[in-house]
This record gives C-alpha cells, structure tokens and sequence, in this order.
C-alpha cells in the first residue's frame, strides 16, 4: 500500500485523452527538441513535440522523428528533407540549434495509421507556414489609380 493522505482529486484536472486526433490541418507549434539514440544505437534521431495551438484539439501533443543520423543514407535523406519544411514553415533556414524551431506557428498536416500493434497514432505528413501561403511579401502589390486600398487580413488568434 501507499500512502496518499492529502492528495485530493478534485483540485486536479481530469485525465486527457491519448487517442490520436482526426486526420486533418492543426495550426502548433514546436515546443521541444532533443536528439535521442535510435533502438539500436548507432545512429540518432532528432525528436520534436508539438502542441496544437486552438480548436477543438487546443493542447494536444504530435511527435515527429527526423532520423538525421542513421547508417540508412535514404533515412537521412527524407529526415533533412521534413527538417527543411519546418525550417521553411517557420521562416528559420539556417538554425544553429534546434529550439530556434520552437515557439513559431506551422501548419501541420497530420494523419491517422495503424503502428506495429495495431493502435491508431497520428503521423505528421507536411509542414507549411501558419498563414497557409508562401514566404511573407515585404510590400503590398500596387493598386491601379483610383481603386480603393485591399483590405488588411485579419490576425490570425494565435499572432495577436
């Protein structure tokens, strides 16, 4: 037996759900990286979690493993290739460490698979920037004479 005298269950929140989320398109954000040993140890993986920024799924963690060095030249390939993206998706092309990733929003595009025990799990399968377009443009295009000023677009909630 333990003892639990003064843990009260009602001052703790309750139990979050591990089931993988639906497949679709999550606005988050990396909120931690590490380097980790593959099973076998003799290559590494570097591991980012990600947490979703707003809806329905507003909490929920995604992890992503880059293989990025691995005796399995095609595994390096495509790990630099995902890393790539985030670093595009973030607007970060050439970071020194892998926390200046974090704490910038991407669009993740997740699915849902099966793993080696037959349990649903979520798979990141691309990442884009959080405005869903292309790289920032510094100045608006011109407007013809005479025409009223584009409309700004709105903040998106997680930039105010």
């Amino acid at each position: 037996m333990a003892n639990l005298f003064g843990f009260d269950a009602s001052t703790v929140p309750e139990q979050e759900s591990f089931d993988a989320i639906p497949a679709g398109a999550y606005v988050a954000i990396a909120t931690d990286s590490e380097f980790k040993p593959t099973k076998n140890g003799r290559g590494e993986y570097l591991q980012f979690v990600f947490e979703v920024l707003d809806g329905p799924y507003k909490g929920r963690k995604l992890w992503s493993r880059l293989n990025l060095k691995n005796e399995n030249q095609t595994a390096i390939d495509i790990a630099q290739r995902e890393l790539g993206a985030i670093c595009r998706a973030v607007g970060v092309i050439r970071p020194g460490d892998s926390s200046e990733l974090h704490n910038k929003p991407l669009l993740l595009t997740v699915d849902v698979e099966l793993d080696d025990r037959n349990r649903q799990q979520n798979v990141i399968k691309k990442y884009e920037p959080a405005t869903g377009g292309a790289a920032p443009v510094s100045a608006p295009a011109p407007q013809p004479t005479g025409a009223a000023p584009a409309a700004a677009p709105a903040a998106a909630p997680w930039a105010r």
